[in-house]
């Protein structure tokens, strides 16, 4: 028994689906099943192997002392003893230190006499600059070039204020979930009057075009196209629907909208809205699909 084997036993003992868990601890669900595998190749290192077996212990309220026991373990750094210690002698030349400041004293005096001759002579050229009477060309004070500046100044920020403020709601559009808003969409008028009117000349429909055509009423209808594992709430935030499907099986959920709608695994799921088929992809990330019903 390996740790990965116990933690997908205690999973499965739960009754919790690897995606529902996947988006209680907010990881992806390859990084799961490679911990359940013990596949710590494709996993980061050692700390975060340990890390996510401890949160998925806590999520599932069980001990993970035995299931620590059994990962891989961090090797703690171990520090060289050194024989000396805090009181090894400094490395120098402590003795000759006086000797050479004695036999320098002469140079350094004569160093500091140079430096202070040097800033005096910066000094008097600040001044000389600016007490300088400046040029008559005037391009300094050219009314022109300032207000040619200014305007330059205003046009630009007025540019990066239009920038910023327009940046906020492109953000917030990105992060907020996406929504389905279809209109009530009624049966095609004109498949049915063609119908009615030759009944005996109507082309013999099979069972797999007129299952994939035919969709019950509801607001909201999910299909599993294999195992997959669905979460729907409505407006108040109570939830309408939690539960593994199993394949082929058909659901047809209504409830207060705004509803919210979570899929384990959507690329084996289909959804309808109102009658018409919703595309996963587009709201899909780590094959678990996020979005609302209006």
């Amino acid at each position: 028994m390996t740790g990965g084997s116990m933690l997908k036993a205690a999973r499965q003992a739960s009754g919790m689906h690897i995606a529902a868990l996947a988006v209680a601890l907010k990881v992806p669900v390859n990084k799961l099943e490679a911990l359940e595998a013990d596949n710590y190749a494709v996993l980061p290192d050692t700390v975060f192997v340990r890390a996510l077996a401890s949160s998925v212990c806590r999520t599932l309220k069980v001990d993970a002392a035995p299931i620590l026991a059994l990962l891989p373990k961090s090797e703690s750094p171990h520090l060289k003893a050194d024989s000396a210690g805090l009181n090894a002698p400094v490395k120098g030349r402590g003795g000759t230190s006086s000797t050479s400041f004695a036999s320098s004293s002469p140079f350094s005096a004569s160093t500091s006499r140079s430096v202070t001759v040097v800033v005096v002579a910066l000094l008097a050229g600040a001044l000389a600059l600016v007490y300088f009477p400046r040029s008559s060309d005037g391009s300094a004070d050219d009314p022109s070039s300032v207000g040619v500046g200014s305007q330059a100044s205003v046009a630009g920020g007025g540019v990066s204020s239009v920038g910023v403020g327009a940046a906020p709601p492109s953000m917030q559009i990105a992060s907020e979930p996406v929504v389905v808003s279809d209109p009530l969409v009624a049966p095609s008028v004109e498949t049915l009057s063609s119908l009615a009117a030759s009944p005996a000349s109507a082309p013999v429909v099979s069972s797999s075009e007129v299952s994939s055509a035919v969709v019950p009423a509801g607001v909201l209808l999910l299909r599993a196209r294999s195992e997959s594992w669905v979460q729907v709430k409505d407006s108040s935030g109570a939830v309408v629907l939690q539960r593994n499907l199993a394949a082929a099986e058909t659901v047809s959920v209504s409830g207060a909208v705004p509803m919210s709608v979570v899929i384990g695994r959507a690329d084996a799921t289909e959804v309808f809205v109102r009658g018409k088929p919703f595309e996963l992809a587009a709201v899909s990330r780590e094959n678990v699909a996020r979005f609302e019903v209006n």
